[in-house]
């Protein structure tokens, strides 16, 4: 492969990386937000966990469709969190 096509799927991943964080800091802080407004405004009709669910899967969705499925917990992980422990461990 050559180096632009290298770089061009290098910048791609990092843009589906950034996009999945962003994903993830707007659920968490929209969530939070509906968490206060239902409390707030009718806290014995509890209806702010349909979102956090339904959303959840979709962000569940997302995180499998950027990180893949071997990205959690799976050999290649177990892996590189051994490499991490011991690079620690050599601190």
């Amino acid at each position: 492969m050559s180096e632009q096509g290298k770089y061009d799927r290098a910048k791609q991943r990092v843009e589906s990386l950034r996009a999945f964080y962003n994903h993830l800091i707007i659920y968490v802080v929209v969530n939070i937000g509906l968490v206060v407004i239902n409390l707030v405004t009718s806290p014995r009709s509890l209806w702010f966990y349909w979102v956090t669910i339904f959303w959840g899967v979709a962000l569940l969705i997302h995180a499998f469709s950027t990180f893949g499925r071997k990205a959690f917990l799976g050999r290649e992980w177990e892996e590189q969190k051994i490499k991490d422990y011991m690079e620690k461990d050599e601190e």
